[in-house]
């Protein structure tokens, strides 16, 4: 079943869009599809979606000052421990692509991020997911999540 259509309207901030249709703030960035993401059936391969959702989330981690090379200089480590991809539209070799991703689940060593893939040419909603992370610290152990990264959930636009 096709979700409803992600309608985007501009914030003040560029970089954010509301949807018009749940009323819920994502960080939208920008990527053009590469040759190499695609497969023989000149499609974007399926798992190089994975690839469009770590770009938004170190997008959208950077525009909040707090890229993920900075978490890992602290002492953390967010490793993805599931992943949740839902196809509806391919995409292909050269297609401008809108990747809106959200700070979604905030739990005591887990955060999940959620994201929509649109066409930027239409705005056809390609690929909707989610990446769920633990918190590690140097020594792979499970430990709470940094302040920052709390500040950072409690800091989006709502």
């Amino acid at each position: 079943m096709r979700p409803k259509p992600f309608i985007p309207q501009f914030l003040d901030n560029p970089c954010y869009v509301r949807d018009s249709n749940s009323g819920i703030v994502w960080h939208r960035s920008e990527l053009r599809t590469l040759y190499v993401d695609t497969d023989r059936s000149q499609a974007v391969y399926h798992a190089n979606y994975l690839k469009y959702f770590e770009f938004g989330r170190a997008s959208l981690m950077r525009e909040a000052q707090y890229p993920y090379k900075k978490i890992e200089e602290s002492g953390y480590v967010y490793p993805i421990i599931k992943t949740e991809l839902n196809y509806y539209s391919p995409l292909f070799y050269d297609d401008l692509i809108y990747i809106h991703t959200r700070p979604a689940k905030l739990e005591m060593v887990k955060v999940q991020f959620d994201y929509i893939i649109t066409k930027a040419e239409g705005g056809e909603i390609s690929c909707t997911g989610m990446t769920r992370h633990c918190a590690v610290n140097g020594n792979g152990l499970p430990v709470e999540i940094d302040q920052k990264t709390i500040s950072l959930w409690d800091g989006f636009p709502c």
